[in-house]
């Protein structure tokens, strides 16, 4: 009796190796801690069939699609404001201590970073 084998198994393998490799993406993209644990990743597989005219043999192409979730998005806070006597805008990202300071862990708070803006007032 002949083994049959699955659709899988078809092209020496490579259908079921593009499978496996978007499933590694998918474990990826869960381990990684900034995506969101708890929302669905989405494997698809399409298998076309295309018969020839006279239905004697049929060319089959599978493609394997991963949907991967984005990256947690990230906020900070700006204090903005205008020197008034130079026009010159101002943007400096909001640190949680005062530059300097050193916190209960031993770390020291590093000097907040100033965006640059062009243009003025």
């Amino acid at each position: 009796m002949v083994e049959t084998k699955s659709i899988l198994e078809m092209a020496q393998g490579a259908i079921m190796e593009q499978v496996n490799q978007e499933v590694g993406k998918i474990v990826d993209n869960i381990l990684d801690p900034n995506t969101d644990a708890k929302k669905k990743r989405q494997l698809s597989l399409t298998v076309d069939f295309a018969p020839s005219a006279d239905r004697s043999t049929v060319v089959i192409t599978a493609t394997a699609k991963s949907k991967l979730l984005p990256n947690n998005s990230v906020q900070t806070t700006l204090y903005v404001g205008a020197d008034t006597s130079t026009g010159e805008i101002q943007a400096v990202e909001m640190v949680p201590q005062v530059p300097g300071q050193q916190s209960f862990e031993g770390t020291i708070q590093e000097e907040p970073k100033i965006l640059k803006i062009a243009g003025g007032m």
